[in-house]
């Protein structure tokens, strides 16, 4: 919507120079910036919904200079966001509906990565976030505990969590290992009953280090015993899906999970490959079809106005996703339709249409450069989300060995591609 080139765009492109230190752009090309407006159509899959490699994700058309214009940011909002997003979705599964404290502002990379990594932690599951600047702008709630700083600050433990507890004493949660974890859950207890005694609840205590499994479960038993039951325990220090997943097994007393570095900087993976492709070209008559050729099958992108329908049953009442499919609008369906993996072509599977439902997940987003969708609050993306994931066959959420998701190319977008990529090497 914000698509333009200001003055002071178009005059630092004027300093730009070529190797022979002659203007790089001609200034007839500037004026022409100056002038240009966004005309193309753009399709998109809704945040939220659960996507799958070789799937369009965007797909824009119009004039060929300003689809290549849009490429790097475009690819650089979706790939970042969508691999947080995708993340924070895992940690989800593995905390089995336990509050996620997105707490990665201090190791994200770089301020704006910080407060995108925090909106795309939220859309994936987090319950709330520490950037204070990123509930200003999105609407997420914020949470946060004290640092170990405050506790350094003060001569002894008990004076700082007393102190706490006066500043704020409805958001009583303190960070009990800056100095020794037992002794620093029997202090919170003691300042505990100072908030008791003044109508307060201390809300919780929250480990930051050491065995986490043996430290919250003798917290927990530290703090039922002196009948703070309700006291919830927190847990943070590097904390991912796969650490989630072994605490759970050892019987951790965790409450809610504060993840940081391994969330906002997807530490395991920290990219996303998403690519930006030319798919068809049309000048003036019929389009033509494009396919990149590759020695890697992964990097051959799939041709045609491409379109995604996602099948699904529906059993007692709930929505069973079962395959998603990669067709070209300009073709006709049959009733019956084969799907083929890309990377597999001895991996098909036949759907037919009178047994399942179906959706379309590109919808429209511009129209001849005009927004013709409105973007849902984020809580309503949040769900999205949630309704996505608990669509999806149990398998597939699995962390190790995962079930493989049946997504496909339709026979004849399949044909259509084949026949390009060996017009296209006869040629090479």
């Amino acid at each position: 919507k914000s698509f333009r080139f200001t003055d002071t765009d178009l005059s630092y492109l004027s300093t730009i120079e070529g190797q022979d230190g002659k203007p790089l752009f001609d200034s007839k090309f500037l004026t022409y910036l100056k002038e240009l407006k966004f005309t193309c159509d753009v399709d998109a899959i809704p945040e939220g919904n659960a996507v799958f490699p070789h799937e369009p994700l965007i797909r824009v058309k119009g004039p060929i200079l300003q689809c290549q214009l849009i490429e790097s940011p475009l690819l650089n909002i979706i790939n970042y966001q969508t691999l947080i997003a995708t993340k924070a979705a895992r940690i989800h599964v593995a905390s089995k509906g336990e509050p996620v404290l997105e707490f990665g502002l201090r190791r994200a990379q770089g301020i704006d990565g910080a407060i995108a990594a925090s909106r795309a932690a939220y859309i994936g599951g987090c319950t709330s976030t520490s950037n204070v600047l990123a509930g200003k702008l999105f609407g997420i709630p914020v949470s946060g505990t004290h640092a170990h700083s405050w506790i350094m600050a003060f001569d002894d433990e008990l004076s700082a969590f007393k102190a706490y507890a006066e500043a704020m004493p409805n958001n009583c949660i303190l960070l009990v290992d800056t100095y020794d974890t037992i002794e620093g859950v029997k202090k919170a207890i003691e300042v505990g009953k100072m908030l008791q005694e003044k109508g307060r609840d201390l809300l919780g205590v929250r480990i930051d280090s050491g065995d986490l499994a043996y430290f919250s479960i003798e917290a927990r038993r530290l703090l039922d015993e002196a009948g703070f039951t309700n006291t919830r325990i927190v847990a943070s220090n590097d904390l991912d899906e796969n650490i989630i997943s072994s605490l759970r097994t050892q019987d951790a007393q965790i409450d809610v999970w504060g993840i940081g570095t391994k969330l906002v900087t997807a530490y395991d993976q920290p990219a996303l490959g998403a690519v930006y492709k030319l798919a068809a070209l049309r000048e003036g008559g019929e389009w033509k079809y494009k396919v990149k050729l590759s020695e890697q099958a992964i990097k051959i992108n799939n041709p045609g106005i491409q379109q995604v329908r996602r099948f699904f049953t529906q059993k007692n009442g709930k929505k069973q996703l079962v395959a998603d499919m990669l067709y070209d609008t300009l073709q006709s369906l049959d009733h019956k339709h084969k799907i083929i993996d890309p990377m597999d072509i001895t991996r098909r599977k036949i759907i037919h249409s009178n047994n399942t439902e179906f959706e379309e997940l590109l919808v429209p987003i511009f129209k001849n450069g005009e927004a013709m969708y409105e973007s849902p609050d984020i809580k309503d993306i949040r769900q999205t989300t949630f309704q996505s994931l608990a669509e999806l066959p149990t398998g597939v959420k699995r962390f190790i060995n995962p079930h493989s998701y049946p997504v496909g190319l339709e026979e004849k977008l399949f044909s259509t591609k084949t026949d390009l990529v060996l017009k296209l090497r006869k040629l090479a």
